[in-house]
């Protein structure tokens, strides 16, 4: 299925991260993926973290096909995830991180330079890398989107990466013909 008719609602609070049409996602059985997680904020990114691993493996992903490394923190996610791609070449890329907004203005430059790196790698690469990065205001809306009442952002990503890995395999397989032929 190429193309679903999907109500979206933006904001979390609108919406469990957890909840999801299971029925129409894809078998993760052939797929391989790469999961890069920071460090910094490590209670919530590992919380993150274990809820992408097991929805990955709940869609049949083997475990022998995910891969997993660890990052400093949000701003190395795009260089992890390059580093992924070159050594293990993955369907998929899921980047998880989290940056509380807190006293500064450090927040803005940061989610913007990984949303700009992860997308700017995603288009030359060809291997989707999915933003599983929470922007909070502060640690408990954190925790909130980390397995707490908003759900589990982690899912929400592994969820997304399988999405994008079935629509490549099936926009590839689609050939498309000019002329007579």
């Amino acid at each position: 299925m190429f193309y679903n008719k999907i109500e979206y609602k933006m904001a979390s609070a609108l919406k469990n991260l957890s909840t999801y049409d299971e029925a129409n996602l894809a078998s993760g059985e052939e797929m391989k993926f790469g999961i890069v997680v920071a460090d910094w904020n490590a209670e919530i990114t590992h919380a993150l973290y274990e809820g992408c691993y097991d929805t990955l493996v709940k869609h049949g992903v083997d475990p022998d096909n995910i891969h997993i490394i660890q990052v400093p923190g949000t701003f190395e996610l795009p260089v992890g995830a390059r580093l992924l791609i070159k050594s293990k070449t993955p369907d998929a890329v899921i980047c998880i991180g989290c940056v509380i907004k807190g006293e500064t203005s450090h927040n803005e430059y940061i989610n913007n330079a990984v949303a700009m790196g992860l997308t700017q790698l995603g288009l030359t690469s060809g291997i989707p890398c999915i933003f599983g990065v929470l922007t909070p205001n502060d640690e408990q809306q954190a925790k909130d989107r980390a397995g707490g009442k908003y759900g589990n952002k982690g899912v929400e990503a592994a969820v997304t990466a399988i999405r994008m890995v079935a629509l490549d395999k099936e926009t590839s397989e689609r050939k498309q013909k000019i002329g007579f032929n």
